[in-house]
């Protein structure tokens, strides 16, 4: 439910013909949520909290712009943190989410190109260097990117709650392209697509240890933890002009249940 997320998403639910969501932007609210973990506090960007139970899901989203010599201080501040969770909430479902600006070769080389005399780049902005390239002239990313790539795969697939605790149950690895035209979009090329960390499993992965923790494995609590099936006659959903600036998504529904009887 909306009022179980921080931060707050713009939503409130009603009871009609299932659950349905509406846009209201005034009971939104900004912050993380801060958790107990078992060395300290951690302030977390997105937690899901259930009654009775405490943070059942967590996501930490960081990112980079350039200097990519320095992930090697990133993967130290994931491991910690995944570890400093896990202590104190084994059960919780953690997900990290790392998103990089995919500076390409050519651009280095654009760069330079219209360079004044004085050394200075003729476009305002922040300048690009060598050790901010993420993708070569080949189109396959730099040595720094893959080595980080192969760090965070091994951080990410815990299974059960006896697992390694300094292991995330997802991880996900977004190359971001910076170019006009396609600015924002992940790129398709990399990570590999057999990759666990391909940004397109992340929260499949997460909902689904998600449903085996806290819902099969615990049927005497289905009626708190279990997820819900907005209908489809939400007016988020229905409203066309809404769904493409606020949400651009494609609408996927259940097969083969009846929302309408959701409880």
């Amino acid at each position: 439910m909306p009022e179980e997320i921080t931060p707050r998403p713009p939503f409130r639910v009603q009871k009609r013909q299932g659950w349905q969501l509406i846009f209201d932007p005034s009971i939104a609210e900004g912050g993380e949520a801060t958790v107990l973990g078992g060395l300290k506090t951690k302030n977390v960007d997105v937690v899901v909290t259930k009654e009775g139970l405490g943070p059942v899901l967590a996501v930490s989203c960081k990112g980079a712009i350039g200097a990519f010599r320095n992930l090697t201080n990133r993967m130290e501040e994931a491991v910690g943190d995944c570890t400093n969770l896990h202590i104190t909430y084994p059960a919780m479902v953690t997900g990290y989410l790392f998103v990089m600006r995919a500076h390409r070769h050519d651009a280095l080389v654009a760069a330079v190109a219209t360079e004044e005399p004085e050394n200075k780049p003729v476009e305002e902005g922040r300048v690009i260097g060598p050790n901010d390239i993420a993708i070569q002239l080949s189109g396959e990313p730099v040595e720094a990117v893959v080595r980080f790539h192969n760090a965070l795969r091994e951080l990410t697939g815990r299974r059960g709650i006896r697992n390694d605790v300094s292991r995330y149950e997802a991880v996900s690895l977004a190359l971001v392209d910076p170019t006009d035209g396609t600015s924002g979009e992940p790129l398709t090329s990399y990570p590999l697509e057999d990759s666990p960390l391909r940004i397109e499993r992340f929260f499949e992965t997460l909902y689904l240890r998600y449903d085996e923790r806290y819902v099969y494995s615990a049927p005497d609590l289905k009626s708190v933890t279990r997820r819900r099936e907005w209908s489809a006659d939400s007016p988020i959903f229905t409203d066309e002009a809404f769904k493409q600036a606020m949400l651009d998504y494609q609408l996927r529904c259940a097969v083969g249940e009846d929302i309408s009887d959701a409880e």
